[in-house]
């Protein structure tokens, strides 16, 4: 288990750099109204039957393709195929929308850890023993850690 969050952490520590230049390109890379395919094919002046052709399938088929993609159904591999039939890559990721894997790991070890403490200060609160706010915020920050270095965050 603690090889694991190691493995994590590392893991974490190589991809959030790479990731992070992704990030600029959420908004201005967005898939265009009509989808890539037909974006790229009508383009490139290629027709649905030109690219059909070039993929060994039916016009129709490359018209359900875009279809598929403008509604989110096309599966990766079509994609990849149609992208290959133009002379293109399919570039694939999954960008985080915090500003990278550790703080999407803090938020939720942050949480996990006021889920454990607010109860125990509701206690201490009733019995005349609260904390004051920097005693707090170390014991919080403490649980953080606790939380990322321990048990699943995910559960």
């Amino acid at each position: 288990m603690k090889t694991s969050r190691k493995l994590a952490a590392a893991t974490r520590k190589h991809l959030d750099p790479r990731l992070a230049e992704l990030r600029s390109l959420r908004t201005t890379m967005s898939r265009p109204n009509q989808g890539w395919i037909r974006s790229i094919r009508q383009a490139l002046g290629m027709t649905a039957t030109d690219l059909g052709s070039r993929m060994g399938i039916a016009q129709a088929s490359v018209s359900k393709m875009e279809a598929s993609e403008i509604n989110g159904s096309i599966q990766l591999d079509s994609l990849q195929r149609a992208a290959a039939a133009m002379n293109c890559t399919v570039v694939y990721a999954l960008v985080p929308n915090p500003p990278s894997l550790q703080s999407i790991v803090e938020e939720r070890a942050r949480h996990v850890a006021l889920k454990h403490l607010t109860p125990i200060e509701h206690t201490m609160l009733l019995e005349n023993q609260a904390i004051g706010d920097v005693a707090r915020k170390e014991v919080l920050e403490r649980h953080i850690q606790m939380e990322m270095e321990g048990r699943d965050l995910w559960k």
